[in-house]
């Protein structure tokens, strides 16, 4: 069974987010085994970037707004790839001041979901729905349509 983190800087305090993310999550338990990393802030973003380096494992995609975009089949072909070839993979979302230039340079991928700027926190959400969207795509399930 594939292993994927969640590598992510800063705490969510509302619920509802936590209920979404909790939510996929056990959707996702079917698949994968998963795992939330919750760093503390740093006092800046070269901080939070040594505890991310510290927690990643696998193969390491970074969200980044300047990042490759990949439709939802493009996530689950990359998904089952990596998964394919053994690796545990680590999705990282920076705190709401970004990513340091160090964690870019690291991740073996940067993804983009959009030009636009996201809370953090519905980040989360947003790509927990997607992987777990993989997954079914990947499964051949008509989730995705």
């Amino acid at each position: 069974m594939q292993k994927i983190y969640f590598v992510v800087v800063g705490k969510i305090k509302e619920s509802f987010y936590r209920e979404a993310i909790a939510e996929y999550v056990k959707r996702l338990s079917r698949f994968a085994k998963v795992e939330i990393k919750e760093l503390d802030e740093g006092k800046d973003l070269e901080e939070e970037g040594e505890a991310i380096l510290r927690a990643v494992r696998g193969y390491v995609v970074a969200l980044a707004v300047e990042g490759k975009p990949l439709s939802s089949e493009g996530l689950a072909k990359k998904i089952k790839e990596i998964g394919d070839s053994g690796k545990e993979m680590t999705f990282v979302i920076g705190s709401s001041e970004g990513l340091c230039d160090k964690v870019k340079k690291a991740a073996d991928y940067r993804l983009s979901f959009s030009e636009m700027t996201f809370p953090h926190q519905l980040m989360r959400v947003i790509l927990a729905e997607q992987v777990y969207r993989a997954f079914m795509i990947n499964a051949g399930a008509t989730y995705h349509k």
